[in-house]
């Protein structure tokens, strides 16, 4: 986990991957599940969100490190967030990408001594398995080197519970590059039935000290899959010291007073232009002037704490929603089920309302030196 990488840079790298069937309205209770011991590297299937849709989720403590997304077709789409304290650069495979066939993305983590590169793919059941194959052969020989140490996570709708010719095909092309599947647990259940569709791959040779265990967040009817990898050397990244506004009563106060003295006479009052495009850059100066006079940048002198919001109420709520979880998994009791969504509808607005109540603080708390 994140907390536990800051003696002598030796850990325990942690890679979490769930096909979250939509990522948009999940963060902040994944997050609550997880804190304070959180992964290092979050990896999705099925985000469900556009290019720009997805440039737009922040995962407080995270980067955006590699993602793919559909242009044509609904839903589908994978990413990977690493966090902030760890260098990596992106690997551009949308080359490669073909809706609903194969949907990949991937990273370079910079580790010591050597470098791990994590990809995360989904394959939708009616996606062309053939193009999938061919396709996942093409990405590993571009990639491979002998030594390569490669993570591959996913939701591949192929299920290793069965002894499949579909499994037996991948199987064939993944050993020739020295990769082996490693969920041994069902990652997808309900009622009598359950399946082993999301996966993780690695070479069991080169990654020895490792293990890999279920994860249970009722987020999505697939289950997450946790990876440990012991004995890294972690490189972190020297990050430059934030800046924050000082906004508080006092410069909300300060800030509309300058603007009540500020004329505009440049701007109202200006018969040589009558361009909108200029008068309206004009007010913006102005407006920006004041904006940064009353609200100057800080330099942060402490690490961020915008997890406070994640109680102690919450942790045991989110513990009652996976027991919930659990139970309606095994039990195919109508009751039972909607008061489960019941439960899940309330602890989506006590976090809303836990974050909103902490901002709201932020704002009218005056930062600390």
């Amino acid at each position: 986990m994140v907390q536990d990488n800051k003696i002598l840079g030796i850990s325990t790298i942690t890679i979490f991957h769930q096909n979250i069937c939509g990522l948009r309205k999940k963060i902040d209770e994944l997050k609550s599940t997880m804190d304070p011991n959180l992964p290092h590297i979050l990896c999705f299937s099925e985000h469900h969100l556009k290019n720009f849709e997805l440039n737009q989720i922040n995962i407080s403590g995270y980067n955006l490190g590699a993602a793919y997304c559909r242009q044509d077709v609904k839903r589908g789409g994978v990413c990977i967030y690493v966090h902030n304290t760890l260098n990596y650069t992106n690997i551009d495979l949308r080359v490669h990408c073909k809706e609903q066939d194969i949907e990949v993305c991937a990273l370079n983590l910079e580790l010591i001594p050597s470098n791990i590169k994590i990809m995360t793919i989904y394959r939708a059941p009616t996606g062309n398995f053939e193009i999938f194959l061919n396709k996942l052969d093409t990405i590993l020989s571009t990639l491979y080197k002998t030594d390569l140490k490669l993570i591959i996570c996913g939701d591949i709708n192929i299920n290793y519970l069965v002894d499949s010719e579909k499994k037996k095909q991948l199987d064939a092309v993944l050993l020739s590059y020295n990769l082996f599947a490693i969920i041994d647990f069902p990652t997808r259940s309900q009622f009598q039935t359950s399946t082993i569709i999301d996966n993780i791959f690695i070479d069991t040779y080169k990654f020895t000290n490792y293990t890999v265990h279920p994860l249970y967040n009722g987020l999505s009817d697939h289950d997450a899959q946790l990876l440990k990898i012991n004995e890294i050397n972690l490189k972190q990244q020297n990050q430059p010291p934030g800046t924050i506004r000082n906004i508080n009563k006092f410069s909300i106060e300060d800030f509309k007073i300058r603007l009540s003295y500020e004329s505009w006479n440049n701007i109202f009052d200006n018969n040589e232009c009558t361009d909108v495009d200029t008068l309206f850059n004009l007010f913006l100066n102005n407006y920006l002037r004041i904006f940064h006079t009353s609200f100057p940048k800080k330099r942060l002198t402490k690490e961020s704490t915008n997890n406070t919001w994640i109680t102690t109420g919450i942790k045991i709520s989110c513990n009652h929603k996976r027991y919930l979880y659990l139970l309606t998994k095994n039990y195919n009791d109508s009751n039972l089920k909607n008061y489960y969504k019941q439960y899940c509808k309330i602890l989506a607005k006590v976090i809303k309302e836990a974050k909103r109540s902490m901002y709201k603080n932020q704002i009218k708390t005056p930062l600390t030196k």
